[in-house]
């Protein structure tokens, strides 16, 4: 199986660090490949900004939302004149969706680039601390920015008009695994944290979009935890690579 896993700790001597080798070498030994994205080691920005939102436009699913968009924005009457000579020049004789399709398809270069790996993958993992309960910044930055919309998932008018169950899944993956090694102990996550996490993390973030199958792992507490413990959590890290299957 061809495997993309997204690391992303700054410490390269940490134990999450650890706990990805050992994956690693679990995953090669059963015959997957695993292409490592490193995302502090890519220096990978997780910040977005305006040239992003070219990746948020609507689509086809919601025309009359193409419509408007293109109406109010693009070709919009009370715009600067050489902004709409220049519009007129550009997408002249171009229906409104053709006009949003060319400007969806300028989105940043690096974004396009995490696209395709995202896309060549059949498996996604996530190996990553557990940070204000929930994936560090540049973790989520990274989704942010690369599960857009008409890549990750699209969006019919219900939707744009707030009607939740309007998303529409894009993504073909047949699975994907987190996993978070933690400060607090099992007791804390059981307690409340778990089911935070699996709404937020688990389902929004991944299944919502088309994941098939999504499991999460938890090493607990792995700061002040004994050798033994911490050696327990290695050996699971590599039969999780191992026995990965979709």
């Amino acid at each position: 199986m061809r495997v993309l896993t997204i690391y992303a700790h700054p410490n390269p001597k940490s134990f999450c660090h650890a706990v990805l080798e050992r994956f690693t070498k679990g995953l090669q030994e059963a015959g997957h490949t695993n292409e490592v994205l490193d995302l502090y080691a890519i220096g990978f920005n997780p910040v977005l900004r305006m040239r992003d939102l070219a990746c948020w436009l609507p689509d086809e699913n919601a025309l009359d939302v193409v419509d408007k968009v293109v109406r109010s924005g693009v070709t919009a009457a009370d715009a600067p004149m050489l902004h709409r000579l220049l519009a007129w020049y550009r997408f002249r004789n171009k229906s409104p969706l053709q006009i949003l399709t060319l400007l969806r398809a300028q989105g940043p270069k690096d974004i396009r680039v995490q696209q395709q790996k995202v896309a060549n993958a059949q498996a996604l993992v996530f190996i990553a601390p557990v940070w204000f309960v929930g994936f560090p910044a540049i973790l989520k930055g990274w989704i942010e920015r690369v599960f857009t919309l008409g890549f990750a998932f699209s969006f019919t008018s219900a939707a744009w008009r707030g009607d939740i169950s309007g998303r529409i899944p894009l993504l073909k993956h047949e699975k994907a695994l987190i996993i978070s090694t933690t400060i607090f102990n099992e007791e804390a996550y059981r307690a409340g944290l778990h089911e935070s996490m699996r709404r937020l993390i688990d389902e929004f973030t991944l299944q919502y979009p088309g994941i098939r199958t999504v499991e999460h792992e938890y090493f607990y507490a792995v700061n002040m935890a004994d050798a033994t413990t911490l050696g327990s959590y290695l050996d699971r890290a590599y039969r999780l690579g191992r026995d990965f299957s979709g």
